[in-house]
């Protein structure tokens, strides 16, 4: 784990051979290992990526690295939190210069450490998100752009669901600019689950998950639901059996994404 503030706790970072490292400079693999074995070594880490997760809370760590586990084991995950940037969002707003500043320090850091992408795991600070997206060649995702990707292929009635409510009016923006540069018009319904992030934050995990069926419940003749942020994933398996209309969860979505872009 990458510590930011005094509120981090452990992690997984990736290692690899770096070879523009100053330890390179006094060992190289292929005197141990042979250029062949070396090859290999590379080829080994090709198909690893680092995935930088950069998280704004500690809510989001462990769905999204479950998600990553189930879905796609050969990543490398670094995770990063910096909680004082929920605080600070509270207050002042997630898009202040000061804010996207902040931001384009995380993305520099993600990159020179080695990054092969970054997914930034907290929806409300879409504006400095996009900050870092201008600033690296890398692959950035914002934590939900993959799933409104996806959901512009559907049709029908869309309930998206979201749990932390200054997300609600960006989440809403970015799914309107979407449509209209797909083309496409769908009927999004946008439902705020009241009290289930308070119920995580206290560690209640099964209230939050019964709050979210709940409200999954009230959409089950939608064609299709959606999980709007990342913690909210470990509901879905309860939601899933309240409804006959198919769950979409925001990890599994940029999974799915970040595969495509560095394969």
């Amino acid at each position: 784990m990458v510590h930011l503030n005094a509120g981090i706790t452990d992690g997984r970072i990736g290692t690899g051979y770096n070879p523009g490292s100053a330890w390179a400079g006094r060992y190289r693999p292929s005197q141990a290992l042979g250029r062949a074995a070396v090859s290999r070594l590379d080829a080994a880490v090709n198909d690893q990526p680092k995935v930088y997760l950069v998280h704004a809370q500690r809510v989001s760590m462990d769905p999204i690295e479950a998600s990553f586990r189930a879905c796609w084991p050969q990543a490398r995950l670094a995770h990063l939190l910096e909680g004082s940037l929920y605080s600070d969002s509270m207050v002042d707003g997630g898009g202040t210069d000061a804010m996207i500043q902040r931001f384009r320090a995380l993305g520099r850091y993600c990159a020179n450490a080695g990054a092969d992408a970054i997914l930034f795991t907290c929806s409300a600070f879409g504006r400095a998100i996009d900050a870092v997206k201008q600033d690296q060649r890398i692959p950035v995702l914002k934590p939900n752009e993959a799933l409104y990707d996806e959901l512009m292929t559907r049709r029908g009635r869309i309930a998206l669901l979201a749990t932390f409510a200054p997300t609600l009016p960006a989440m809403m923006a970015e799914i309107d600019e979407r449509m209209q540069a797909a083309g496409v018009r769908l009927q999004v319904d946008l439902h705020l689950v009241e009290g289930a992030l308070d119920a995580l934050l206290e560690n209640h995990p099964q209230e939050h998950h019964r709050l979210i069926a709940e409200a999954a419940a009230a959409f089950a003749d939608h064609d299709a639901i959606a999980l709007g942020q990342i913690s909210m994933a470990p509901a879905r398996e309860l939601a899933q059996a309240r409804v006959r209309a198919p769950i979409l969860t925001t990890p599994e979505s940029a999974i799915r994404k970040l595969k495509a872009l560095l394969a």
